[in-house]
Parts: structure tokens; sequence; C-alpha cells
């Protein structure tokens, strides 16, 4: 038996959904229910997956894990020289 939110959409009957199954499934995947009815009662709906559940964000969690050395974004003077004296592209070997 549908239910009462149900029976105010458009019916769409199986024939129909058949021919135009993709257009419908684009219909779902943007939040559109369709309602696939046989002689005028519904029998199938089609509905968007539920969305995954996010998981809990816990802050704090890699605290004591992770380490950063204190000369992390210092220029690196043998990086700098390669970059500026190095060939534009690089060489076929």
């Amino acid at each position: 038996m549908p239910k009462a939110a149900d029976r105010n959409k458009k019916l769409v009957n199986i024939a129909e959904a058949k021919a135009q199954l993709s257009r419908l499934v684009k219909r779902v995947e943007r939040g559109e229910v369709i309602l696939i009815g046989r002689y005028g009662r519904v029998v199938a709906k089609l509905v968007p997956p539920d969305a995954p559940p996010k998981p809990k964000r816990v802050p704090g969690v890699w605290k004591g894990k992770v380490w950063i050395a204190s000369d992390f974004d210092e220029p690196n003077a043998d990086m700098a020289r390669m970059m500026e004296e190095g060939p534009v592209e690089p060489v076929a070997r």
C-alpha cells in the first residue's frame, strides 16, 4: 500500500520506466524519488542510496605521533643551487 506522500507524486508505468531508465536514474541521482506502477498501483520505488555516515572527527588524535623539525621551512642551499644552476628541461638519456 503506497504511503500518503507517495500518492502525490507522478507515477511512471513499467513500460515507460524500461524505456527511460537512464533518465530516471539521473533524476534519482539528483535526489528525486521515482514511483513505478502497474495498472495505476505503486509496485516499486527508485530512491537515492543513503549517504554513508561521516566518521566522527576526534580532535587531537595525532597529538604526540607527528613531529616537524624546527628548520622544516628553512631554505635549503643545495636545493636552491640545483634549481638555479640546473637545466630548465630534463636531459634525455
